[in-house]
């Protein structure tokens, strides 16, 4: 359901919730190894974000990434929109175009009610939500 990139997003922006602000900006090798991913790959994921408004930036011997409180407030689900587009989260599990509530695929009501779950708690958890679940220990994120 979530694509490589979006994973590593969410990773990256956690990364930056847990570790920066205002004040401490972050350098992309500074977050690469910690997340396992490549560094020109993260950097441009990043700026896709920064453009959108999910993560802040400056630039200079002082600059790097970093998340104030209106990033850190921003849904989840925004990350995934923005990487990946919404229909990314709605297509056909089987990737079948006409799929629809009229015309299901056998995947269809199956995993249907599981998808739109996880888009509601998605909608409704920020990123220091889930920043403060893996501070408070009740969730693991090797960072």
């Amino acid at each position: 359901m979530f694509s490589n990139s979006s994973k590593y997003a969410i990773k990256a922006v956690l990364y930056l919730s847990l570790h920066s602000s205002e004040s401490r900006k972050v350098m992309v090798k500074d977050i690469s190894n910690p997340i396992n991913v490549p560094q020109a790959y993260i950097a441009k994921l990043l700026q896709e974000l920064v453009k959108e408004g999910v993560v802040s930036s400056t630039r200079g011997p002082k600059g790097g990434f970093f998340m104030n409180e209106h990033n850190n407030n921003e849904k989840v689900i925004r990350i995934l929109d923005i990487i990946d587009g919404e229909k990314k989260l709605t297509n056909c599990m089987l990737s079948l175009e006409s799929c629809n509530e009229d015309k299901p695929c056998p995947l269809h009501a199956i995993l249907g009610p599981s998808r739109q779950n996880i888009l509601k708690v998605l909608n409704e958890n920020s990123i220091v939500d889930l920043a403060l679940s893996v501070r408070k220990g009740t969730a693991f994120l090797p960072l």
